[in-house]
């Protein structure tokens, strides 16, 4: 039996002047005199919901064999690290015409866009899920992306609002959420911000000083009776908040001595995609860790994106690729840029598994939900969708497994992950039954 020294309630901040700092999970926030591992038995889920954009190479991406012990396939095999966490699935389609509008638009909601000046969709999936586990936490959900529609303006595909490609999160049916693609608005609406401008960091950097200077007496009173194993874990989660500001702070700096000039692109986001994914998807982590929320969507990157991936040798942007029209290299490119996305997806993994919360990690209580509302990037089509799964659920769900199926709405799906979030529900959706997870 564990036996903490202090009780802490799960809610404990730190707080300084404009600064306030949410904790991950420590031993101290067990009742005293509570085995440790009865946390185990109602342990906190969350759900994570990455979106990539324009299909993949489906015979790249999808396992040749079915069931457990699968072989993944080349796109897939940066996440068979994780193989007792992966759960693919084959077969699934979202209803629509064929189009970059419909595949993100129905992504999450398992329903047509509707056209013109009308802004009408559904309630998405992770917003049903938020407002069943979301309002215990700082933010009932939170939404990232990498890219917004400035680079487009003009071209939102047809007949449809831009709307439906600048979110994948939909708090009713006619309330898109926005999605922050700033890497510093997410670190201060997470953080409480200081207020300073982007001179004043910058000054901060150069004297080597932290947001986290503002709590270090609440840090101090906190230590006071913390087991040797929640200091440990308390200094690892400070000093990736204090790691996230100084690669953002730096950032800044960079692009303030370059001269680059990028009105459209508030301060803070990152010139590198790779370094962009990486800090938002840092930032979800610590989001997660802290339990500043229990329900996350990212748009990884976003439909119509013309992002170039020179550090792996595609100079020409993601659009163009994915209208390979089946010649070999830009089939080659693109199944190079997909493979690429989910390197960047499986670093983040690798960090939840590296987070202790009581005698689980952080991948273990979580889920994630990772793929494209359109299969075939020539076609536009959204049959046979690219999904996978990874996460355990907090034990609710085992993985190392393909599960096809010969056609079926990704809606069936979606009534299982509601489910799995203590949701009871019969439809959701296009349904038409559900999807045994």
């Amino acid at each position: 039996m564990f036996i903490t020294k202090k009780h802490l309630s799960r809610r404990t901040f730190l707080k300084g002047v404009g600064v306030t700092v949410a904790l991950p999970f420590l031993d101290a926030m067990v009742p005293a005199a509570t085995p440790l591992f009865q946390t185990a038995a109602n342990p906190l889920q969350r759900f994570g919901f990455i979106y990539v954009p324009m299909g993949s190479i489906m015979k790249q991406w999808t396992p040749e064999q079915t069931g457990s012990d699968f072989a993944f396939s080349p796109i897939l095999k940066p996440l068979e690290p994780f193989r007792e966490y992966v759960n693919v699935l084959s077969g699934f389609y979202n209803t629509g015409e064929n189009g970059h509008s419909v595949s993100s638009g129905t992504f999450l909601s398992g329903t047509v866009p509707a056209k013109g000046n009308v802004t009408l969709l559904n309630t998405t999936v992770d917003q049903v899920i938020a407002q069943k586990i979301g309002q215990n936490s700082t933010f009932p959900s939170m939404e990232f992306a990498t890219e917004d529609h400035t680079s487009h303006l003009g071209s939102c595909a047809g007949d449809f609002l831009c709307s439906y490609m600048s979110t994948i999160s939909w708090r009713t049916p006619t309330q898109p959420l926005p999605m922050e693609i700033n890497p510093r608005v997410v670190f201060e609406t997470m953080f409480g911000g200081d207020q300073a401008t982007p001179e004043e960091r910058l000054a901060r950097l150069e004297q080597n000083t932290s947001i986290l200077d503002g709590v270090r007496e609440s840090v101090k009173d906190l230590e006071t009776g913390l087991g040797a194993r929640d200091k440990a874990r308390l200094d690892e989660y400070l000093e990736n908040v204090r790691e996230i500001e100084r690669r953002m702070t730096m950032g800044e700096k960079q692009r303030k001595e370059n001269n680059i000039q990028a009105p459209a692109t508030p301060i803070g986001v990152p010139d590198s995609i790779e370094d962009h994914v990486n800090i938002m998807f840092d930032l979800q982590a610590l989001a997660l860790q802290g339990n500043m929320t229990r329900v996350m969507s990212f748009m990884l990157s976003r439909e119509l994106s013309t992002v170039a991936y020179p550090q792996i040798g595609v100079q020409d942007g993601h659009h163009p690729i994915s209208h390979n029209n089946n010649v070999p290299e830009q089939v080659a490119k693109k199944a190079k840029v997909d493979t690429f996305h989910l390197e960047l997806f499986a670093r983040f993994l690798n960090k939840l598994k590296g987070m202790q919360e009581g005698e689980n990690n952080l991948l273990d209580n979580s889920l994630f939900f990772y793929g494209s509302g359109m299969s075939n990037g020539n076609q536009h089509n959204h049959e046979n969708l690219p999904i996978v799964m990874v996460g355990k659920a907090a034990g609710k769900l085992k993985g190392n497994r393909h599960m096809k199926v010969e056609k079926a709405p990704l809606s069936n799906v979606y009534v299982s992950l509601i489910e799995l979030a203590g949701i009871p529900t019969e439809k959701y959706a296009e349904s038409n039954g559900r999807f045994e997870l």
